[in-house]
């Protein structure tokens, strides 16, 4: 059982409070966008351990990856802990992004190992080889974008605005097969006629028009691409989320993002699991590296709502969200009463993150107290119990 202390993200998307009120940090007026809990060698956690007083979390599962992670877990993925949990709290919105599959990160990684990309270099696309498939819990109202719309809708919501670029796109949209006529739209308004960038505030005008008089198609989406436009001018991105799901989570919903799906998150706070990883494919809104070509190339174009994931109700006071991926999943504990301790089971290497109220975490003659926002990893075989009032999410292995 070790203490964990979370590795911080800085990008400017980030709220400079929201993640430092939920670990008890004071603000220092920078943006935090993240809190890796994890072993990613991107950014692991350290360990508050008195035998380990200076070591990562990465550090320590190399000690002894068996014992940790158990030989079952080893096996299946390899010495390194095989999720990422995190907190994110964006008050912009992020890249429009996709994650790649495993063998498209493998290709991606080895094609920039071989072209001299240095691995931390700002235009470095595949920064390992794993996959990225990822599951987000709402702590806040959570506000997204997720996969294709259909053709219909998408035109739909195009309709009446005016502009050359507009006009083509749902032309795009009108003809061929649903994925064919997505890819080929998606294509055009991020890539299509380069000399056409001007339409792009000239629909934004329009989007604010239709917003004032209240004629637009979806509220929601353009209130989110106006959104994007404020903190993007001129950014294709803005009319790209046009062709996209909005998304809305309530506190306690969760929302799976498998890897190939496009997607932006727009604002919230939420609990993020996803399988250890940091290859984000980036194709507009945003200051960071973006190859819309590559996106492309592995983007799935089926239209599809959002994938949204109802909890299983393994017993009193335990939900566990199952994703249809072997590298994580995530269970939301709720500790109602001091006298009747709820036990954290599950096999392999788990990570506990308490997210409300006072709890402790007992294994032997060892308390732990976790007050919102501690952390711990539990390793193989280790099976506490929780007393107190609140609540935690454990990310584990299925």
């Amino acid at each position: 059982m070790y203490r964990l202390t979370p590795a911080l993200r800085h990008y400017d998307w980030g709220s400079p409070t929201a993640i430092p009120e939920l670990i008890g940090r004071e603000a220092d007026g920078r943006a935090v966008a993240e809190a890796w809990f994890g072993a990613h060698p991107q950014g692991s956690s350290l360990v508050e351990h008195r035998d380990f007083p200076t070591l990562t979390l990465a550090q320590v599962v190399a000690t002894d990856p068996a014992g940790l992670l158990g030989r079952d877990v080893v096996e299946r993925f390899g010495p390194e802990l095989p999720f990422l949990l995190k907190l994110v709290a964006p008050v912009s919105p992020l890249s429009l992004q996709v994650h790649p599959s495993l063998e498209q990160a493998a290709l991606g990684w080895v094609r920039e190992e071989r072209a001299g990309v240095a691995a931390g270099a700002d235009n470095r696309t595949y920064r390992d080889t794993n996959h990225k498939p990822e599951m987000l819990y709402a702590l806040e109202t959570f506000e997204a974008l997720s996969g294709f719309r259909t053709p219909r809708r998408a035109v739909e919501i195009l309709t009446g605005l005016k502009a050359p670029l507009i006009e083509k796109t749902i032309e795009r949209l009108r003809y061929g097969h649903s994925a064919q006529a997505v890819r080929s739209a998606f294509e055009y308004v991020l890539l299509g006629a380069r000399d056409r960038d001007a339409d792009v505030a000239a629909v934004v005008a329009q989007i604010e028009e239709r917003l004032a008089s209240r004629t637009s198609p979806s509220l929601h989406a353009d209130e989110i691409a106006l959104r994007i436009a404020r903190e993007h001018p001129g950014d294709r991105g803005v009319l790209a989320s046009l062709l996209l799901n909005p998304v809305t989570l309530r506190p306690g919903e969760a929302m799976f993002v498998p890897a190939g799906a496009v997607h932006a998150y727009v604002s919230g706070v939420g609990v993020e699991v996803m399988a250890s990883s940091d290859n984000v494919v980036r194709a507009g809104i945003t200051r960071k590296h973006v190859d819309a070509r590559a996106l492309l190339d592995i983007v799935d174009v089926r239209p599809a709502p959002p994938i949204r994931l109802a909890p299983e109700h393994a017993r009193t006071g335990v939900e566990v969200f199952y994703a249809p991926v072997e590298d994580f999943e995530l269970a939301v504990i709720t500790v109602a009463d001091a006298d009747e301790p709820v036990a954290i089971d599950g096999g392999g290497p788990r990570i506990l993150l308490a997210i409300e109220g006072e709890l402790e975490l007992c294994h032997g003659d060892r308390v732990e107290p976790l007050v919102r926002g501690a952390a711990v990893f539990l390793s193989d075989g280790e099976d506490p119990v929780v007393r107190g009032h609140g609540r935690l999410v454990r990310a584990g292995v299925p």
